[in-house]
Formats: structure tokens, sequence, C-alpha cells
């Protein structure tokens, strides 16, 4: 990957042919199941339609919803690719009727509807973003879905403020590393969960003033006596299971909780007492499904507040590991082993 960070436009397009030929590498979902059925096949190119870029994509990012996708719990909405990858840094290579924003050549990262895991994917030219500051390909390409979600869920859905406590689970994963960033550049108090001593440093390296290592720390107990007994304003839940309703109890009055997985299971049992006596708001959102105009308000915000500090260095996305896009099953199996910290990413150029 490396710099200088743009390539040219990629592959040579290949549309239309006679002897049915089809076109650009890509990686498919051969059928429901574990990292194994993703195979590398070769597709016919994606034709912008009007408002939309085609990206030539260098990077992709590997994502959670991905997995379920892959496993078969995660449908594509209508209309969108049925290729894995909602995430990717590239040059824009066409660009479709009534688009402005860019041109051909420019270097970009973008959030995807789908269909990232190959060398050509189409989207809105309002979902996405210049490539900051120097920034490789492959670290442009872990931006787009984690602090998309991070935004509009610890900010615009959960309001978290200067001066305020925050709690998020899976304080080492991607969304983890860029919510205890983007908090902390906020003014926000910050406590993380992590799996390992190794993790939790990693958590404290990027902001975090208290970092819980879940298997031998009890974290609503920490919470409280971190906080006098008060517990935290706001908590980023994407484990779900029993954290809820543990949540509910290390939340202070008037507390936030905002849900966006359930790693441990949707259907638990609240005591929503507890809920009215302390004024709690539980909340929750997927990204996927929203609204063009949605996410294009999401990137507006990310461009104005966070794109500048990641330009300056202040703020960086966490990397993992790159591997080849042929290897994204190797990927996938990374991920779901939750030995990484920060973002996964497939180099496709």
């Amino acid at each position: 990957m490396g710099r200088p960070r743009v390539r040219g436009p990629g592959p040579p397009l290949r549309r239309h042919q006679d002897d049915g030929g089809t076109g650009v590498r890509a990686i498919e979902i051969t059928e429901p199941g574990g990292p194994e059925v993703l195979r590398l096949a070769e597709r016919q190119a994606p034709v912008p339609g009007a408002g939309e870029i085609l990206i030539a994509v260098h990077a992709a990012g590997v994502n959670r919803p991905d997995a379920l996708q892959r496993a078969g719990a995660y449908a594509p909405p209508p209309g969108a690719s049925d290729l894995p990858g909602l995430e990717c840094a590239g040059v824009v290579a066409e660009v479709g009727a009534g688009v402005t924003r860019w041109r051909v050549g420019d270097p970009v990262c973008a959030l995807l509807p789908g269909g990232g895991y190959a060398e050509y994917a189409v989207t809105p030219e309002a979902h996405a973003l210049p490539i900051p500051g120097d920034l490789t390909m492959a670290e442009a390409a872990a931006l787009c879905e984690t602090f998309f979600t991070v935004w509009s869920n610890v900010f615009d859905r959960g309001g978290l403020r200067a001066g305020e406590s925050f709690l998020v689970h899976g304080g080492s994963s991607g969304i983890g590393t860029t919510a205890i960033q983007l908090a902390a550049l906020r003014g926000a108090r910050v406590f993380a969960t992590a799996g390992s001593p190794e993790k939790c440093a990693a958590c404290r390296d990027l902001g975090a003033e208290v970092a819980i290592n879940y298997r031998d720390e009890d974290f609503v107990a920490v919470v409280k006596e971190a906080t006098g007994g008060e517990g935290v304003n706001l908590i980023l839940d994407m484990v779900g299971g029993d954290y809820i309703p543990r949540g509910i109890r290390a939340l202070a009055p008037d507390g936030r909780m905002v849900m966006i997985a359930f790693l441990g299971g949707a259907k638990v049992e609240v005591n929503f007492a507890l809920v009215m006596t302390k004024r709690l708001t539980l909340t929750g959102s997927t990204l996927r499904p929203r609204s063009i105009e949605e996410k294009a308000r999401i990137a507006e915000a990310l461009g104005r507040e966070v794109w500048p500090h990641l330009a300056s260095g202040r703020i960086a996305p966490v990397m993992d590991r790159v591997f080849p896009l042929e290897d994204a099953a190797a990927a996938h199996a990374r991920m779901e082993s939750s030995a990484h910290v920060g973002k996964i990413v497939l180099s496709v150029v």
C-alpha cells in the first residue's frame, strides 16, 4: 500500500463482452457459512447511476456486518451489491449523471452499500470523503464504516458532551478504538472494556482513563467506584446479552445506552423499574439500512468535525493487519477470533 496514495485508476474495465467474459476480481459468498465460503471470482464492474461514483478500489475494510452477511444473518438492502464490503479507499474511475463533488482521478474513501470486496465499487457521491492528510489507502479504507457508526451513535444519538463519562465495550475493536479517540478528543472521560492486559493497555494509550479487563473484573463495580457511585452518562454497547441489564446498573441517573450489535444475544430480561427510576434512555441503530440522505448528513458532519483531526494526525485509525483480497477468508477468521486490535483491511491493488 504505502505512499504516495494515488496510483492510477485501477485495472482496466471490461463490460458487456460478447464472449461472456466477466471483468474484475471480487470476493463472493458462495453459500451461508464460515469464512471458508468466501471465494475469489470475476464479476462485471458495476455501472454508476445518477448521483453515484465508481471507485477503483485499492483497499477495503473488514467489519462484523460482513461476517454476519457471510453467515446469512444480514441481507443486503434492496438494490445493493450481494458482495460483502461496506467501506473502501481508492480512486474515482467514473462518475454518474449529475455528479458534482468528484472528478475522475480523485482519491477518496467511502461508505458503501455493499460490494467493497472487489476491484470496483459504486456509492452515492455524498458518501465519499477526501482521504485525510497523508494516510495510506489501507489506513483510509479503515475509516468510514467505524467513524460513521461511532459519530451517529455516540454523538448524534447518544448526545455525548464534553465533561461527561463514557463507557465503550469492545474497546480494542475497530469501533472501540475509534470511539475512545473521538470521545477523548471531544472532552469526555472515557472508560473501556477489553479482554486482555495488552488490549487494556492499547485502550489506555488511545485515551481511555480506565480500561477494564472483562475476564477478571466487573465493569459495573469498576465504573461505580471510579465515579463515586454515580455511574457513567453514556454506554456504547455492541455485546448485548447480560451486558444490557448490567449496563443499566452502571448508568448514572439520566444516562443513555446505545446498542449497535448483540454478539452476546439480543433477548434478555430487563428490570424496567431501574430505567424509570433512573430516567434512562435505551436506544440503538444500524447504519446500512439508513437512507442516502441520512448517511450524507453523517458524512458532512465528519468532514467538518473529524476529518481535520485525522489530517493533522491528532487521531488515526488503529490498524491490525492487511490481507490480500484473495485471503478474505483468513481476514474473517482473524476478526472472528477477536485476537485483533483495531481494523483489518483487504489490499485490492
